[in-house]
């Protein structure tokens, strides 16, 4: 899978991984690819709800010891 961009969102508090991933995928074509590495627990259902709400598409979640990876399509 191609990565048009990648974010690092280690070490930063909810709501910061939602609110820097909005920003960068204001910034990018429709089609092109997101992925975030937080170390938030709690992203993993933050990104899920705010793909729900974005309509932006939530390609992948992953766990990497204590990161947590996520791809998103900018719709």
């Amino acid at each position: 899978m191609q990565i048009d961009k990648e974010l690092d969102a280690r070490n930063l508090n909810c709501p910061l991984p939602i609110l820097k991933a909005k920003k960068a995928l204001a910034d990018m074509q429709s089609g092109q690819v997101l992925r975030v590495v937080a170390t938030d627990a709690g992203s993993l259902r933050d990104f899920q709800a705010f793909a729900r709400q974005t309509g932006n598409e939530l390609l992948e979640q992953q766990t990497a010891g204590s990161e947590f990876i996520h791809v998103m399509r900018r719709r």
